[in-house]
C-alpha cells in the first residue's frame, strides 16, 4: 500500500522523535539532517524500498540516528535505539554488518560510490533490485562522489537512485558545492528531478518517475538544515548544539503513536530477511610452464587467466592501466552498459571511485578486483580502508612496486606506500617473488571472506628462486636459501624482487647466512615465538626497496629507501639507490663475521 500526505507526516515525526531521542540519550549526534531529512527518508522507506530485494546507502553517514530510527521503525533488527554511540551499541556512523544497514559510510563521497558498486552487481547480476542512496552537500564536494558519478552515467545505472539533501549548508557555513549541480548531473548522464524535501506528494511522484529512467536518477531535496529547531537553517545545527530542554520539547512535540502504528504496518508487511553474499566456486589451478626470469606482474597475469578459464567468478577491472598490471588477461571479457555481460570493468582513470566501487560489488556478494600502480593505491586508500573495516574481501592488484619502474621518475616510484598499507588493520598484504608465492597470494585472497587483499608486484623481470618443497608460504615468511655451515651467523630478510638479490648477497657473504622470503609481515608476525626463533637467526638484515623504519621490529640493519627516488633507466635507479650486491656486502660484512 502506498500511504498518503497526511500519513507520512504522522510517520516523518516518529522517525524524528526517535531520532533525536537517541542522539539526547547519546549527548552526542547530528540534529540537522535528521530534522532537515526526515520526510525525504520516511517516503522512501513508505512507499518504496522493498525489504529484502531493494538497497539503502546513507552516505550522508552523519545522518546515522536518522538511519537507525527508520529502520529500526521499519522492522529491521538494529538493536536498541538508547545504545546510540556507546560502546557495544550503533556506531556513530553507519557500519556494514548491522541488519538494513548496506555500507560503511561516514567519510564523504564514499557511499555514493559504494552505491553505484551495488547497482553495477544488481545489473550484473540480472536482478531487479534498486538502489537508493541519499547524499549531502559535503557528499557532492568531494571528489570520489564526482568519480563515481561520472561512471554511472556512463554505465547508464537506471536503477540507482540517488537523493541530495539539499540543505545549502555545511559545517563551516555556506556549502560549497558546484554553482549549479543539476546542471553537472545532466552533463554526467543523469535524469534530474528538483523537489521541495518536505512536499510528500512531489517526492513521491519523483521516486515513481525514477523507476522507469533510463539513466540513473537524482534528486534534488531542497531541506531546511535542522527544520523546526532554534537553530534552523544555521551552520551550528549541523551537530549536537542545542539544549537539552530544547531537545526534550521537540521529542516531546514529535512523538507520534499513530506514526508508529502505520510503520508497524510496514514492519509486518516487510520481508526482512538479510541478503548473504554467495562466495562462488574458487578453482586452485595450476601455474603453467614459464620462464626462469619474469615480472610479477606478468607472473600474477598467467595464474590469474587460469583462474578465470576455469571459472573462478571474480569481476575484473582497472584504473586504465589493465594492460600494464596484467589484470586484463586473455579470457577478460568487458562489461557493457548494454548488456552487463563479462568478467571485466572499465573504471577509466578513477582510482578513488574503483576502489569504493568495489566495496559496493563485494557487499552485494560479488569478488571484484581491481588494479592500478602501487603509488596510485594512494588515490583509494580510503576506499581500501573502509574495505578493511567492513571486513570485505576485495582484491587490489597493485604493480610498479618499486623505484625500479625508472624512468617515469620519482612521481611513479613508490616508497611509503608498500610499508602504509601494511599498516591497516584487516589487510592482507602479499609480495609474492615467485611461482609458489604467487599462487598463494591469489588462492589466499580469494579464499578470505572477511578482509581485503593487497598483490603488490613488480615491473622488472626477476629470475624465479623456486620454494623448497617442505617451504610453508602460509606462515608468511620461510627459509628460501639455506646456510650450510653448521651456526648460522646471519639472516636476510626480504620481499618480493629483493629475494634474489638477498640470495645473491648471501652467497657473497659465504655459507653462514640464510636468506628469508616475507611474502607477508602479518602472516610472520603471527607465528609462534619459537617459528619466528627459526626465521631470525644471527645478525638479521632485511632488504626491501621501500621505507625502512617498519622492519626493525625484525632487523638488527635494514637496506631500505627513505628518500624519493630519481628518473633514469630502472636497473641503474636500483643499483644508485642501495640495491647493488656488492655494494650491501661491503656495508654489512663486518656486522656478520
Amino acid at each position: 500500500m502506498k500511504f498518503d500526505s497526511k500519513q507520512l507526516k504522522d510517520m516523518a515525526n516518529a522517525v524524528r522523535a526517535w531520532a533525536l531521542h537517541a542522539v539526547r540519550m547519546a549527548r552526542s549526534g547530528h540534529v540537522g539532517i535528521v530534522l532537515g531529512g526526515a520526510d525525504v527518508i520516511t517516503v522512501l522507506f513508505a512507499n518504496f524500498v522493498r525489504c529484502g530485494r531493494d538497497r539503502f546507502v546513507m552516505s550522508a553517514g552523519h545522518g546515522s540516528a536518522l538511519l537507525y530510527s527508520v529502520l529500526k521503525l521499519a522492522g529491521y533488527n538494529v538493536g536498541d535505539l538508547n545504545t546510540f554511540r556507546k560502546i557495544g551499541g550503533l556506531p556513530g556512523h553507519p557500519e556494514y554488518g548491522i541488519h538494513g544497514v548496506d555500507a560503511t559510510t561516514g567519510p564523504l563521497g564514499q557511499g555514493v560510490g559504494n552505491a553505484v558498486g551495488l547497482a553495477l552487481a544488481e545489473k550484473i547480476s540480472k536482478s531487479d533490485g534498486r538502489v537508493y542512496c541519499m547524499c549531502s552537500d559535503g557528499d557532492l564536494m568531494e571528489g570520489v562522489a564526482q568519480e563515481s558519478i561520472a561512471f554511472a552515467g556512463r554505465y547508464k545505472l537506471n536503477n540507482l537512485i540517488l537523493l541530495w539533501d539539499d540543505n545549502g549548508i555545511s559545517i563551516d557555513g555556506v556549502a560549497q558545492t558546484d554553482a549549479n549541480v543539476p546542471e553537472r548531473m545532466l552533463a554526467a548522464g543523469w535524469q534530474v528531478f528538483c523537489v521541495p524535501g518536505d512536499d510528500y506528494n512531489k517526492i513521491n511522484r519523483a521516486l515513481e518517475k525514477a523507476k522507469e529512467a533510463d539513466r540513473p536518477v537524482f534528486i534534488q531535496c531542497k531541506t531546511q538544515i535542522g527544520a523546526g529547531s532554534s537553530l534552523a537553517g544555521s551552520n551550528k545545527a549541523h551537530g549536537f548544539a542545542l539544549g537539552d530542554s530544547e531537545m526534550m520539547r521537540l521529542v516531546e512535540g514529535l512523538i507520534s503513536p499513530c506514526g508508529e502504528n502505520l510503520w508497524a504496518q510496514v514492519a509486518r508487511n516487510a520481508n526482512c530477511a538479510v541478503r548473504t553474499p554467495s562466495n562462488g566456486f574458487f578453482p586452485h589451478v595450476s601455474m603453467p610452464q614459464v620462464g626462469a626470469a619474469m615480472s610479477m606482474r606478468e607472473l600474477s597475469g598467467v595464474y590469474l587467466n587460469e583462474l578465470l578459464r576455469a571459472g573462478a567468478p571474480l569481476i575484473g577491472g582497472s584504473a586504465d592501466l589493465g594492460g600494464s598490471t596484467n589484470a586484463k588477461v586473455a579470457v577478460s571479457k568487458t562489461i557493457g552498459a548494454d548488456d552487463f555481460v563479462g568478467n571485466y570493468i572499465d573504471y577509466g582513470v578513477r582510482e578513488h571511485a574503483m576502489g569504493a566501487i568495489m566495496n559496493g560489488l563485494a557487499i552485494a556478494g560479488l569478488r571484484p578486483y581491481g588494479s592500478t600502480f602501487l603509488v596510485f593505491s594512494d588515490y583509494m586508500r580510503p576506499a581500501i580502508r573502509l574495505a578493511a573495516l567492513s571486513g570485505l574481501p576485495v582484491i587490489y592488484v597493485l604493480t610498479h612496486d618499486s623505484v625500479a619502474v625508472g624512468e617515469d621518475g620519482p612521481t611513479h616510484q613508490p616508497i611509503e606506500q608498500l610499508p602504509s598499507l601494511r599498516l591497516i588493520p584487516n589487510l592482507n598484504v602479499i609480495r609474492p617473488c615467485n611461482v609458489a608465492e604467487m599462487v598463494w597470494a591469489w588462492q589466499r585472497a580469494i579464499k578470505d571472506t572477511k578482509r581485503p587483499t593487497c598483490i603488490v608486484l613488480s615491473r622488472q623481470k626477476t629470475p624465479l628462486i623456486s620454494a623448497p618443497l617442505a617451504a610453508d608460504v602460509a606462515r608468511g615468511a620461510y627459509i628460501i636459501y639455506r646456510a650450510t655451515a653448521n651456526r648460522i651467523r646471519a639472516t636476510i630478510l626480504a620481499t618480493g624482487s629483493e629475494v634474489p638479490l638477498a640470495i645473491e648477497v648471501a652467497k657473497k657473504l659465504g655459507n653462514a647466512v640464510q636468506v628469508v622470503s616475507v611474502p607477508s609481515v602479518a602472516d610472520f608476525r603471527a607465528q609462534s615465538a619459537e617459528y619466528k626463533q627459526q626465521m631470525l637467526r644471527g645478525f638479521v638484515v632485511a632488504i626491501e626497496a621501500a621505507a625502512s623504519a617498519p622492519w626493525f621490529e625484525f632487523a638488527d640493519a635494514v637496506v631500505g629507501i627513505d628518500s624519493f627516488g630519481v628518473s633514469g633507466p630502472g636497473d641503474e635507479v636500483y643499483s644508485a639507490m642501495g640495491f647493488n650486491a656488492d655494494a650491501i656486502v661491503r656495508d654489512i660484512s663486518d656486522k656478520v663475521k
